[in-house]
């Protein structure tokens, strides 16, 4: 999956989550400062990507995301993690 399908993903899920404007999601928005998500907003995206990836995210994977780039570039991480222990 690409980043730019992965960032729709994203997007869309915090539009559902947190009844956010799609226009206020970049990949710049700082996740708590910008979109004033906490720290239990976290953890349901979280617990949703973990639906969606099909993988257990470690918290140490995430402990340093602040944006919703951030969170993309997690997303991909897990993803090709998934594709090499597949094959």
């Amino acid at each position: 999956m690409e980043k730019h399908a992965i960032f729709q993903e994203v997007s869309q899920l915090l539009v559902q989550l947190f009844e956010l404007s799609p226009e206020d999601i970049t990949p710049e928005s700082r996740l708590y400062e910008d979109l004033e998500l906490d720290s239990i907003d976290a953890v349901d995206m979280v617990v949703h990507l973990q639906k969606k990836t099909g993988r257990k995210i470690k918290p140490e994977a995430f402990k340093s995301v602040r944006t919703v780039q951030d969170v993309v570039d997690a997303v991909e991480q897990l993803l090709q993690e998934r594709v090499s222990q597949e094959q």
